[in-house]
């Protein structure tokens, strides 16, 4: 008996895609309309999602056969919400992060503003939150924590020890920097579906001498490095996945809605409750895991000065070893600051962007977009030259010279693009026009309006809960895409303003701080070890109130002037919501 459960347990995965469908399929058979076609492909997909019994990507592609095959989408309809503009911002913006990381220049802007900032207990947890913070803004959260990780740990073996080792005295490098990410033979790959990780170098030596108080220091420099990089990638558009989601959704949905939600305007909104959420953890983690000794807890005292100055000399050592800036981290810095520049000036909507003044339509609106920008800057990465002038001695061909390799090529991109995600954005767009055009976000929003007696910010803390739960056992992507549509329907069915409930709920899917498996920093973080579930567990959990509530205070405060949240939009305007217009009750809904 034991190994037929075994078996069945071996072939879990191939059973539950042979089976799910099937048992579904009295939804569609029971009732044939294009809403619980709609609804059965949603359901499915949500489910393979859960289970991980495909690939996520995988599952990400059933509507482009499902939705033409049940007569919801043409096919031609379905294709084209794969690379919407969202999707191609999402590859202009990673084009030159890779471009940051394959130059090591956000190791570099790391070991600076740790320098500057200090190597002090207090100090240091806040300097790491702050760097990975910054990085995870512009680069992926994971390349971010796997560069964090190591550097946080040869800083906490120096503080652990009276002196520096002889390795730092002699200057040579120090072995605990090195990035998996650059050995592609360390890489760990699992049989099953879920993502491949790079995992730091386990820590040398034994940790048994290791006081309780030297213990929980490490944890907390731990898990501040998790935590801050998903926090970070809330601040900008492209910081995240989900945001993008949003972005992409609120399109498709609401083509109508001016491009209310760009890179300022999201900025201006999100970089806020960033920097709160940041602080209130920084102080959380401190209490937890230093205590409330301050005095101590910012490295006063004859024995805490000579471990400062320890540690402080390993970061020095490597900031040093990484010699003067080159030519080519010059060039990717100026460009990296020119594509912020443009996408903040594009169309502020405050003032007339570049866009609106040289490339406007017949509205006034800017034809350009910020996928137009990151494309643009990405593009000229491959044909910008990484030193000038540089003549070489080609190798293969001693009398021949050979020009330097550009700041960008085509192989280094396809190793490190994650299209698999591309393909994820563009499963969630397809759901949400399929939603759309079967009709069953009307018949959702229907369902829903009893809502409209619940006031509004109960409603957005309510769903901000429960997408913060649901965001820990399933990726903050599928997250995102399942719960936005059914969200703005809801929206439209209580005359309330759509980005009142999606803007929370799309924050709230980045608060993934309890579960190792919650998202790839935490799984990082917990395969380099001196931390249980349960340390995880109880900091993330406060962590994850604390996130709810400052998201909260965001909704009521300045991102209700941005986004104009206490009036029912004309562009959210359907069939059903001909009432908002005659109801003055529900023309402030959203108000605070």
């Amino acid at each position: 008996m034991a190994t037929c459960w075994q078996a069945l347990w071996a072939y879990r995965f191939y059973l539950i895609v042979f089976f799910l469908p099937i048992f579904l399929l009295p939804l569609p058979i029971l009732v044939p309309s294009k809403e619980a076609y709609c609804a059965y492909t949603i359901i499915l997909m949500a489910l393979f999602w859960c289970t991980e019994a495909l690939p996520l990507a995988v599952t990400a592609l059933f509507p482009l056969f499902m939705f033409p095959m049940m007569g919801i989408m043409d096919a031609s309809e379905v294709c084209i919400e794969y690379l919407s503009d969202s999707n191609v911002l999402f590859v202009g913006g990673l084009m030159v992060a890779i471009a940051v990381e394959h130059w090591n220049l956000h190791k570099r802007i790391a070991l600076r503003a740790l320098l500057i900032i200090g190597v002090r207990p207090a100090l240091l947890i806040l300097g790491f939150m702050m760097v990975t913070a910054f990085l995870s803004m512009w680069i992926s959260n994971t390349a971010t924590t796997a560069m964090m990780v190591p550097i946080a740990h040869a800083v906490l073996k120096q503080l652990h020890s009276a002196k520096a080792s002889g390795d730092l005295e002699e200057g040579r490098e120090n072995p605990t920097f090195e990035l998996q990410e650059q050995s592609p033979q360390k890489e760990v790959t699992k049989p099953d579906n879920t993502e491949v990780l790079p995992v730091p170098p386990a820590p040398s030596g034994p940790r048994a001498h290791l006081t309780q108080e030297q213990i929980r220091f490490t944890q907390g420099m731990s898990l501040c490095v998790c935590y801050a990089a998903s926090i970070g990638g809330i601040a900008t558009l492209t910081g995240t996945t989900p945001n993008l989601v949003l972005q992409g959704q609120v399109n498709s949905l609401f083509p109508e809605n001016g491009n209310m939600v760009n890179f300022a305007s999201w900025f201006g909104f999100a970089f806020p409750t960033m920097v709160i959420l940041l602080l209130l953890a920084w102080l959380w983690l401190q209490v937890l895991f230093l205590g409330f000794n301050f005095r101590k807890n910012f490295g006063f005292g004859e024995e805490a000065q000579e471990k400062k100055q320890a540690a402080f000399r390993v970061i020095q050592t490597e900031h040093k070893l990484l010699g003067p800036m080159t030519f080519a981290e010059k060039a990717v810095t100026v460009f990296f600051i020119l594509l912020v520049l443009l996408w903040f000036t594009r169309e502020p909507g405050f003032f007339p962007g570049w866009g609106n003044l040289a490339f406007p339509n017949a509205k006034g609106e800017s034809t350009v977009s910020d996928g137009t920008v990151a494309i643009f800057i990405g593009t000229i990465l491959f044909i910008m030259p990484s030193n000038f002038p540089g003549l070489t001695q080609n190798p293969e061909n001693p009398g021949e010279l050979k020009a330097p390799p550009a700041l960008l090529s085509w192989k280094v991109v396809n190793k490190k693009m994650p299209w698999n995600i591309l393909l994820l954005l563009g499963g969630g767009f397809a759901l949400a026009k399929g939603s759309e055009e079967s009709g069953l976000s009307k018949w959702l929003g229907s369902k829903l309006t009893p809502l409209e007696s619940v006031p509004p910010p109960a409603i957005s803390i309510i769903l901000c809960l429960l997408v913060a739960v649901f965001t820990e056992c399933t990726s903050n992507v599928a997250t995102t895409t399942l719960f936005l549509p059914i969200l703005a329907s809801m929206a439209q069915a209580i005359c309330l303003h759509p980005l009142y409930v999606m803007l929370p709920c799309t924050l709230a899917s980045s608060l993934a701080f309890m579960l190792p498996v919650a998202t790839p920093p935490n799984a990082i973080v917990f395969s380099f070890g001196d931390l249980k579930v349960s340390d995880m567990a109880r900091a993330g959990f406060l962590l994850n109130i604390i996130g709810v509530l400052v998201i909260a205070l965001a909704m009521n405060s300045w991102s209700s002037s941005i986004f104009s949240l206490d009036t029912f939009p004309s562009w959210a305007h359907s069939n059903s919501t001909t009432h908002c217009l005659h109801s003055p009750a529900n023309s402030t809904t959203a108000a605070p």
